[in-house]
């Protein structure tokens, strides 16, 4: 297809144990907005917490990479993002393959529980633990989410969140980061300050959620998500065409 009337392709990843369920609002109003989107279903997610405990990290980043491949072949440029685990994943594709952008929302890099430190042990005593699911403020809402984390795959995650940050600074592409004032999840600041620590790129945007909780794509702040991150993305793939760089912006 010609690049000059390709559409801008986006790959969006949900979070761990979640589901499509949790992007699917955020993705229909990409499309609405002219954006190709690829949301591909996580390997061990949207079947059982059994599955999702024999499944590694790397079967995780290889389904959003093969995502971005696909949608690349027919698009003119791609822009990456991801809900919390989603997020790390994003990043980590920003960092080893080219990208007009990256907008994540409460990405998680650091796991804050402190049984993790044993994850690889535990794993072999415990088979999961109950789940925070639906961290969601806003009522009737369901992300359709595991009821119970398997450890063996909590392990994995760290894994994931280890070798992200690790590659954070081979990322330089224009960052979006979305975050909530209020989350209950592993997620916390330690993950955005990871990001301002490490990351490659100069021009990173921070937007405070002040009425959401972790699955802030389907909480009260939504629509500012759909919104904000819509505006980006044209930007960001407008300047890549233009063959310019974006200007440095940073809010708090």
């Amino acid at each position: 297809m010609n690049s000059v009337t390709a559409p801008v392709g986006v790959v969006l990843s949900h979070g761990f144990t979640g589901s499509l369920a949790s992007v699917e609002p955020w993705a229909d109003s990409l499309r609405r907005d002219g954006f190709r989107v690829a949301t591909p279903l996580l390997p061990g997610h949207g079947t059982t917490w059994m599955d999702l405990a024999t499944r590694r990290w790397h079967e995780w980043y290889d389904a959003l990479e093969a995502a971005y491949l696909d949608l690349a072949r027919e698009s003119s440029s791609i822009v990456v993002a991801g809900l919390s685990m989603g997020g790390a994943l994003a990043l980590r594709l920003a960092a080893l393959h080219p990208v007009a952008g990256v907008t994540v929302v409460n990405p998680g890099l650091v796991v804050d529980d402190p049984r993790s430190h044993f994850s690889a042990i535990i794993r072999y005593a415990v088979r999961s633990v109950p789940a925070i699911g639906n961290d969601i403020k806003k009522p009737g809402q369901d992300e359709k989410s595991y009821a119970r984390v398997p450890v063996a795959a909590a392990h994995e995650l760290k894994l994931l969140f280890r070798d992200t940050v690790r590659l954070l600074p081979q990322a330089t592409a224009p960052l979006q980061v979305f975050r909530s004032t209020v989350d209950h999840t592993i997620t916390s600041e330690r993950s955005v300050a990871a990001i301002a620590r490490r990351y490659g790129g100069t021009e990173i945007e921070l937007i405070r959620l002040p009425n959401s909780y972790h699955v802030a794509t389907l909480d009260n702040d939504a629509e500012t998500i759909f919104a904000r991150s819509s505006e980006f993305i044209r930007n960001v793939t407008s300047a890549q065409s233009e063959g310019a760089q974006p200007q440095t912006q940073e809010q708090a």
